[in-house]
């Protein structure tokens, strides 16, 4: 696990300056603290972090074939290089180390841009082909692993974050307010906008190539719904614990000291089951909980290590924690980010990283299997999206209004937050929009936060449609089917992973996904839809796989989500402390809203009129990010 940077002008006569490079490569040294590496060649400069986890003695970066024509810096695990590496040398290739990065060079010598097709893992990496003066930009199938770039100053530069980028002498910081109005419906910046105009992501999955001046961006993989496995339950149940168990063995080839992130869920709790079936000591476990039990799962997360005899860890979130922290969690963003589980996901992975450098977890799981209650909500969402206007603008959020509150309760945990977040949804619309379900801010909502001359600056965006379009494009014949294919698609690597690779790397941890191993996702996709979801059962061949596996108290009970408990801190301790940031006057926020529209946000919550809890987290992180990296209008 390791960060990456670099540049490249197009000019082949202007050379990279070193000390740019250094400190592009510097400001990331939380991903890497092992050592950094850097390979200059007049116009092109590479560099890299690292942190070591495979062949501690020889894997430093960057690394060459064997005549020095290739030359990569490398983010991520490729968990399959032993057969890769016995594959090439059959072919004549010779290696010099025993990392898994070298086998990128040498797949590159054999199949060219082709090479990442043979990758099982995640991954971003930047290879530079100094016969072909070509540069190679290329990111992993699930997304999780991070690369940015920006086309600037006769060039191309690039990095893990974008506070690389933001070292460049210079570096425009324009704010993309596109991308902030899709933020604030959806809690994440989508791909491949970034908060910064000049700044986009690699989308997962695609590879950039720059040569000769020319820059084309390609999607390499997709996840194929169809056709559908054909076999009986039993024989489909035999064949998905094969798959997992096979997913979790090759993520715990590791050369340092690893364990679990335990939520207490379905997903984490399976893979601490199949680590204890493969290790030979036992299993280090790492929990998170909050003082409030209905926002905790560490009952079910100690019945988990009690079954494997883990040696386990638990640490609580308490509102004094917040305020400091949220704001140091921020710097490892870079761009607004409003899951609110990066706090207590924060906590764990320093806590975690005391122990160990690499953590599993269940990340995916539930985008694969059906695991979100919504997803059996949504048959009743779609119909209820397609009434009449006077029905889902009027009738329905009116009712909502005079349901009462709900305080210090999880929305998945409560009915009533449901329906109300229901009568929410004023402007639900097409398709997979119906997903987000009104947590955030909804197109009526965002036009009246928005100041209109501002508004007025930048091209309207629809949410809605982004998400719509991914669903459209999924090859999958079902609802649920090109549902779970959008959210793949965009909220996991928008936000899940997002929150995942920062968190961990904030403490030079590294975090690794069997759920997310490419081969289990394109057998997973291809399952029917009654594995899945069948009623209001979810995961349903995931249960029965793994049944006997886990305790009853984990398997029986619903998705909680990791959420934490924003609008009772919101009315309560944390009151002040969120008047203080959004009510300034020199808020960054009320130079782009109307300061009247955050005012009566923040009195409906304080009143307990509407549970505001996740908008004013999401104009929080707006705000912090604006004060700590300075976007110019």
């Amino acid at each position: 696990m390791c960060g990456i940077s670099g540049l490249i002008y197009t000019n082949r006569d202007r050379s990279v300056d070193r000390n740019v490079l250094e400190r592009m490569n510097g400001v990331i040294a939380h991903r890497g603290p092992d050592s950094d590496g850097f390979f200059v060649d007049r116009n092109v400069g590479l560099a890299m972090r690292r942190l070591a986890i495979i062949d501690l003695v020889s894997g430093d970066q960057p690394i060459a074939n064997e005549n020095e024509t290739a030359w990569v810096v490398f983010n991520g695990e490729i968990y399959n290089f032993p057969d890769l590496r016995r594959e090439l040398e059959s072919k004549g290739h010779s290696f010099k180390t025993n990392t898994d990065t070298e086998s990128i060079v040498h797949l590159y010598e054999e199949y060219g841009l082709e090479c990442v097709n043979h990758l099982r893992g995640m991954f971003a990496f930047a290879l530079w082909d100094v016969q072909k003066q070509r540069l190679m930009l290329a990111r992993d199938r699930g997304g999780q692993k991070p690369l940015y770039y920006a086309e600037h100053d006769g060039g191309l530069i690039f990095g893990s974050e974008i506070k690389c980028l933001l070292e460049y002498p210079n570096f425009p910081r324009t704010v993309d307010l596109e991308a902030i109005d899709h933020y604030l419906t959806l809690q994440y910046v989508p791909d491949p906008w970034t908060g910064f105009k000049h700044i986009r992501k690699l989308p997962p999955a695609h590879t950039l190539t720059l040569q000769e001046g020319s820059i084309s961006v390609q999607r390499y993989w997709d996840l194929p719904y169809t056709p559908k496995l054909i076999g009986s339950e039993d024989e489909l149940i035999e064949e998905l614990r094969s798959q997992l168990r096979e997913a979790v063995r090759i993520r715990m080839i590791s050369d340092v000291p690893l364990g679990a992130h335990l939520s207490g869920g379905i997903d984490s709790s399976l893979i601490v089951a199949l680590m204890a079936e493969h290790a030979s000591r036992p299993v280090k476990t790492f929990s998170i909980g909050f003082d409030e039990e209905n926002f905790s799962e560490l009952e079910y997360a100690r019945a988990v290590a009690e079954r494997y005899g883990t040696d386990h860890h638990e640490f609580k979130v308490s509102y004094g924690d917040v305020p400091a922290t949220f704001e140091k969690i921020m710097t490892f963003f870079d761009e607004p980010f409003a899951d609110s589980s990066a706090l207590p996901m924060y906590f764990l992975s320093c806590m975690t990283r005391e122990h160990v450098t690499v953590a599993l977890n269940g990340d995916g799981g539930d985008e694969l299997f059906a695991g979100y209650q919504r997803y059996a909500l949504d048959r009743f969402a779609n119909i209820y999206s397609r009434l009449p206007g006077s029905v889902t603008r009027g009738i329905v959020p009116a009712l909502a209004r005079l349901l009462p509150e709900p305080v210090n309760v999880p929305i998945e945990a409560n009915p009533i937050a449901g329906l109300k977040r229901l009568g929410q949804v004023a402007d639900t619309s097409r398709e997979a929009s119906i997903v987000r379900w009104g947590s955030y801010f909804n197109d009526r909502m965002k036009r009246d936060l928005w100041r209109k001359e501002v508004r007025a600056s930048f091209l309207g965006s629809d949410s809605s449609e982004l998400l719509s379009e991914s669903f459209r494009a999924a090859t999958a014949d079902s609802f649920l089917d090109r549902t779970l294919y959008s959210d793949t698609t965009n909220y996991l690597p928008g936000d899940l992973l997002v929150k995942a690779d920062r968190m961990t790397m904030a403490h030079s941890l590294e975090g690794r996904s069997p759920f997310l191993d490419h081969v289990l996702m394109e057998w997973a996709a291809r399952l029917p839809e009654k594995m899945k979801l069948r009623g209001r059962a979810h995961k349903v061949i995931l249960k029965k796989a793994f049944a006997k596996a886990l305790p009853q108290s984990v398997t029986k009970r619903g998705k909680q989500g990791f959420g934490i408990p924003l609008g009772a801190w919101f009315r309560g301790p944390l009151a002040d402390w969120t008047n203080a940031t959004l009510l300034d006057p020199n808020a960054g926020v009320r130079t782009l809203f109307q300061p009247s529209a955050i005012d009566r946000l923040m009195q409906e919550h304080a009143q307990g009129r509407t549970d505001h809890g996740k908008r004013i987290w999401t104009l929080l992180a707006l705000e912090l990010w604006w004060r700590q990296l300075k976007p110019e209008r």
